[in-house]
């Protein structure tokens, strides 16, 4: 067996103003690393085996890795993984909600109705992040036998990932939820993924904050 820790990333400022954030790199805010290092604390309990941290290369991602390691494994080394990089929103990237639902009324009725029809302008589909991510991922789980991979990537990343592994198409992905700093865990069988937690923020309570959801 294989474990694998799907975590998202820390709150950014740009989580709590509602801008699509996608390939730009925005770093966590201070309540982000507040959530990593409650995250990181939260983890010791766990008595990961072997740990291996790999993480999206934009930078609210990887702080929240190093944040999180550094209490479990002091001075690991956090592998950056392309495959794990957030979508790319295209246009849409820097703009707020409210500006895309005025500029783009129809996309973004689509995007709201059938997620997994829209390819964002200048941007990728949830089908195109689905099948980096997938692919990514088997290969990590087969090279990391008897060990715990705690990968570190984004809420559209997640989200589109686990619907892939559950046999669900991309239109499902606002049935799932992906807060701050959440944890997803997964056991790999050696020919499938197994979930057996999702979306778990219990170690967000002593932070007395809402997790944010976008």
């Amino acid at each position: 067996m294989v474990d694998i820790l799907l975590i998202r990333h820390g709150e950014t400022k740009w989580n709590r103003e509602e801008i699509f954030r996608g390939q730009t790199d925005i770093p966590l805010n201070d309540q982000g690393r507040e959530q990593a290092k409650a995250l990181g604390k939260s983890l010791l309990k766990w008595n990961l085996t072997d740990p291996r941290f790999l993480a999206s290369p934009l930078a609210r991602a990887y702080e929240t890795a190093q944040l999180a390691a550094s209490f479990i494994s002091p001075g690991s080394e956090i592998v950056k993984a392309e495959a794990f990089k957030d979508i790319c929103f295209g246009d849409w990237e820097g703009k707020t909600l409210p500006e895309v639902e005025r500029k783009y009324p129809e996309l973004y009725r689509q995007w709201k109705k059938e997620p997994g029809s829209v390819n964002f302008p200048g941007g990728e589909s949830l089908d195109q992040v689905a099948h980096r991510t997938e692919s990514a991922l088997y290969r990590i789980a087969r090279s990391h036998r008897r060990k715990t991979v705690v990968i570190v990537s984004h809420r559209a990343v997640n989200k589109t990932l686990l619907c892939r592994l559950l046999g669900l198409s991309s239109n499902a992905f606002w049935k799932l939820q992906q807060h701050a700093t959440c944890v997803n865990e997964l056991q790999f069988t050696g020919s499938d993924f197994i979930l057996i937690r999702l979306n778990d923020t219990c170690h967000l309570e002593t932070l007395n904050k809402d997790a944010t959801g976008f």
